[in-house]
């Protein structure tokens, strides 16, 4: 592979960490061609994409271009799916606005999946698979990793037994949504719930509550392939993400088992990379919390110095050639 073959990174406009990435694949000479969905309706990005009547080896040709850039699909080497956005088609009454939004996800996406080499970093549809926490606690005991006790129902008599059982419970989404009320964006953290404020209206769908691990400090970590890069977060918080500037960071070695285990978690979904949560107990213990197939990252480079970008840099120049 020359390097004339490119690099899709596929995100929106400011994705600060996306730009850590593609400025380590220049200064190593990898083309790059970014771009995000959204730009499609509005002309900034073209695709064409031919099936048939090509060689047998050849399934789908065509370029993909914007107004800097033209990529030959047949030769993209690794496409990075980072954070796209969609377009609204605002302009559009709803029936409208439906059918074109699916004519551009089938259209572009289902031409970029159709592509055989690339390496993917991640796959969407195998990235949402391994997105399902049901799915990931499931997995992460089937690893032999040590993960909370946990109930998913929508059964508030199951949910108030489960509580009494386990005395101490948090109570988490089971996937994090866009929401806001009266225009104010609001979001949802891990906190503690009881038995007596548990109600009826569990019924309406399906909620995750889990045993409270007596945790002394939390564990993020970023897995580019086969490397690992494991940062200890100290804040006394039940959930950490709430006030970031109550964080301090160090940075740690995974024990072989743990990063094994994580390394086979990530094969069994398929993905190439992934961040994962791990509660740290007081005997020093990890308890699994979650993977987030894209989570984020770019700040844990700033605050600790690891060379995570550079890592992501590395697999994506190496493409479909990972040797």
């Amino acid at each position: 592979m020359t390097d004339t073959n490119p690099v899709l990174v596929v995100t929106e406009p400011l994705d600060i960490t996306a730009d850590m990435v593609i400025t380590h694949l220049n200064e190593r000479g990898v083309p790059v061609v970014r771009f995000n969905p959204a730009d499609l309706p509005v002309g900034e990005l073209t695709v064409s994409a031919r099936f048939g009547g090509c060689p047998a080896s050849t399934p789908v040709a065509g370029q993909l271009r914007t107004p800097s850039r033209t990529a030959g699909l047949e030769q993209v080497r690794a496409v990075y799916w980072r954070r796209p956005t969609w377009p609204a088609f605002e302009h559009l009454d709803a029936d409208d606005a439906r059918y074109s939004a699916a004519q551009i996800r089938h259209g572009l996406a289902g031409t970029l999946y159709a592509l055989d080499r690339p390496l993917w970093v991640n796959h969407p549809a195998r990235a949402a698979a391994a997105d399902h926490k049901p799915t990931q606690l499931a997995t992460a005991v089937r690893l032999g990793l040590t993960v909370p006790a946990t109930l998913v129902t929508n059964d508030p008599v199951e949910a108030r037994r489960f509580i009494a059982t386990h005395r101490q419970v948090i109570s988490k989404t089971l996937r994090w949504t866009p929401y806001e009320r009266d225009g104010v964006g609001l979001t949802s953290w891990a906190e503690p719930v009881t038995a007596d404020e548990v109600d009826d209206t569990v019924t309406a769908a399906p909620h995750l509550f889990q045993a409270r691990v007596d945790k002394v400090a939390d564990l993020r970590v970023l897995v580019v392939r086969r490397r690992s890069f494991a940062v200890r977060i100290d804040s006394g918080l039940l959930d950490w993400r709430k006030d970031h500037s109550a964080l301090s960071y160090s940075v740690v070695d995974l024990p072989d088992r743990l990063e094994k285990a994580l390394f086979a978690c990530l094969d069994h979904f398929g993905l190439p990379s992934g961040s994962f949560d791990l509660a740290l107990d007081r005997d020093g213990e990890p308890h699994w919390l979650e993977l987030n197939p894209n989570g984020q990252w770019g700040w844990l480079e700033e605050k600790t110095g690891l060379p995570m970008a550079a890592a992501f840099a590395d697999l994506l120049a190496q493409g479909d050639n990972p040797a």
